[in-house]
C-alpha cells in the first residue's frame, strides 16, 4: 500500500505551483455549469479576488517567518542537537520527530513546520539508517494538528471580539468565542492526542525494512551562518556598538511583553494572530540576542516565505471564482455548503462540516480563505440545527488542516530546507492522512452527541 501510494504520487502531483495553476482551471470549469456563470464572469471573479487575501498573507508569511526565525536560535538549534541524539534505532527516530512536530505544530504551525524538518535533518545527519524521505514527512505530517491549536487561524478569528465577527458570519456570531470552546476543549484535546498518536504509530510501522532512502550526511549540514561577521573590536563605531546592543533587543521584547500581558490579562483582548506573531517576536529577539542577529536569522528564514508571497495570490484568485455570484445568483461555494447542510442532522453537521473543509482546501488551503468561504453559511445553519458555535468552528479548522497533508502548498518551506520535492514525502503523508481521517471524523461524531 506505501509502494502504491508513493508511486502514485511521484506519477501525478506536479510541482505546487503548477498544481495552483491547474486547481484554478478546474475551479473555473466547474464553475460554468454548476453555478451557470459565463467564462468572462469566471475570469471577473478570478482577477478581483486576487489580492483580496494580501492582508492575510502578510500575517500568514510572518507567523512562518518569526517561527522559522525563533527555531534558528542558538539556544533552540543547541536543544535540538542534543534531541537528535536521543533516539537509538530508525523507528525511534520517526516517532520522536513526529511528536515533536506535532506538539511543535500545535504550540505554533511556523515554528513547527520548520524546527520539525530541522529536528529531522539533524538526526539524519547522526544516524545511519534511517529513510530520510519519510523521516521528512514524519516532521511534516504534525502539521495536521496546526489549526486545532494555538496558532489556527479560524479558532484565533473566532476569539477576537469586534464587527467584523458579526459581518463575517451573517450575524450568527455576536459575541466572540472563547479559545476554551474551541481550541483548549478537551474534545479538540483528546482528538490532537489521539491523532498524534495514530500518525507516529503510521509512520513508525511505514519505516521499510530495506532500499532505505538516505543521504550523505555531509549534504545535510548548514554552511551558512546569520552570526555577526568579524568586525574591528579595538574602535567600533556608535552604529556597530547599537547593532549589537542586546539592550535594544531586550527593551523592545520588554515592550512586546507589557503590551501583551496588558491586553490578554487586564483589557480582555484575545489571543490572535497579531498576539502570536508578537510572543514569537519577542521570544526571537531575546534567544538571538542582538538586534543584528535577530536580523540576519530573519532575513535567512524569509527565503522559506516565498511560496507563500508566490501563490497565495493565485489561491485568493481560487477563492474568487468560489465565492463569486453571477447573473444566475448562484455561487460555487454556496452550493457546496448547501449540500452539506442538506442532509445533515445535529449529530452529523460537525462532520459533514469537516468534510465541506477538508474538499474546499484543496482549492483554497487557507484558514481566511475558509472563513471568507464557510463563516456566512456554516455558523447560520449550525445555530438552526441548535450545534454550539465552537464545535462548527473546530470542524472547519480540522478540515483546513487535514487535507494539508496532501496539499503541497504548505510543505513548500519544509521541502526548501530539506532539499527535496513533493513527490518524495506526499506519498507517505497519504497514508497519515486516512490515519488522521478516521481519528477525527470519530472525533467530531464524538463530540456532537
Amino acid at each position: 500500500m506505501i509502494k502504491f501510494c508513493v508511486r502514485l504520487v511521484q506519477r501525478w502531483l506536479p510541482e505546487p505551483f503548477i498544481f495552483a495553476i491547474v486547481l484554478t482551471f478546474v475551479a473555473a470549469l466547474l464553475a460554468m455549469p454548476i453555478c451557470r456563470q459565463t467564462p468572462l464572469e469566471v475570469v471577473e471573479h478570478w482577477g478581483g479576488g486576487v489580492w483580496n487575501l494580501l492582508a492575510f498573507a502578510m500575517q500568514m508569511a510572518l507567523v512562518l517567518v518569526c517561527g522559522s526565525t525563533l527555531a534558528s536560535a542558538p539556544a533552540i538549534k543547541r536543544a535540538i542537537t542534543a534531541l537528535a541524539r536521543v533516539p537509538r534505532t530508525p523507528a525511534a527516530a520517526i516517532a520522536l520527530v513526529t511528536v515533536t512536530s506535532a506538539v511543535a505544530c500545535w504550540l505554533n504551525w511556523g515554528f513547527g513546520l520548520i524546527v520539525g524538518v530541522i529536528f529531522a535533518k539533524e538526526i539524519a545527519r547522526q544516524m545511519q539508517g534511517v529513510d530520510y524521505r519519510l523521516l521528512i514527512a514524519s516532521a511534516y505530517s504534525g502539521f495536521v494538528v496546526w489549526h486545532a491549536g494555538l496558532s489556527g487561524s479560524i479558532p484565533l478569528t473566532m476569539a477576537t471580539p469586534g464587527e467584523a465577527l458579526a459581518v463575517a458570519t451573517n450575524g450568527a456570531l455576536t459575541a466572540p468565542v472563547p479559545v476554551a470552546q474551541t481550541i483548549l476543549d478537551p474534545h479538540n484535546l483528546v482528538m490532537v492526542l489521539l491523532t498524534i498518536v495514530g500518525i507516529t504509530l503510521a509512520n513508525t510501522l511505514m519505516h521499510p525494512k530495506k532500499d532505505v532512502f538516505v543521504v550523505n550526511p555531509d549534504l545535510l549540514s548548514d554552511a551558512s551562518d546569520v552570526s555577526d561577521p568579524s568586525i574591528p573590536t579595538d574602535k567600533p563605531t556608535p552604529a556597530q556598538r547599537l547593532e549589537r546592543s542586546p539592550l535594544l533587543s531586550w527593551l523592545i521584547a520588554l515592550m512586546f511583553i507589557v503590551f501583551l500581558v496588558v491586553r490578554l490579562g487586564f483589557r480582555g483582548g484575545s489571543l490572535d494572530l497579531g498576539a502570536v506573531i508578537m510572543i514569537f517576536l519577542a521570544l526571537g529577539l531575546l534567544l538571538h540576542g542582538t538586534p543584528v542577529a535577530y536580523v540576519r536569522a530573519f532575513g535567512k528564514a524569509a527565503s522559506g516565505a516565498s511560496g507563500i508571497i508566490l501563490q497565495f495570490p493565485f489561491y485568493a484568485g481560487i477563492m474568487g471564482i468560489i465565492t463569486g455570484i453571477g447573473a444566475s445568483g448562484i455561487c460555487m461555494g454556496t452550493v457546496i455548503a448547501d449540500a452539506c447542510i442538506r442532509i445533515s442532522n445535529p449529530t452529523t453537521y460537525p462532520l459533514l462540516t469537516f468534510l465541506c473543509a477538508a474538499l474546499l482546501n484543496l482549492f483554497v488551503p487557507s484558514g481566511g480563505g475558509h472563513w471568507a468561504i464557510q463563516a456566512p453559511i456554516m455558523f447560520t445553519a449550525g445555530a438552526d440545527l441548535g450545534v454550539d458555535p465552537g464545535l462548527t468552528g473546530t470542524a472547519i479548522a480540522w478540515g483546513d488542516a487535514w487535507t494539508n497533508l496532501i496539499q503541497p502548498f504548505w510543505a513548500l518551506p519544509a521541502l526548501a530546507i530539506a532539499k527535496l520535492s513533493a513527490k518524495d514525502i506526499m506519498g507517505y503523508c497519504l497514508i497519515d492522512l486516512l490515519v488522521s481521517g478516521a481519528v477525527i471524523c470519530g472525533g467530531l461524531v464524538i463530540w456532537a452527541l
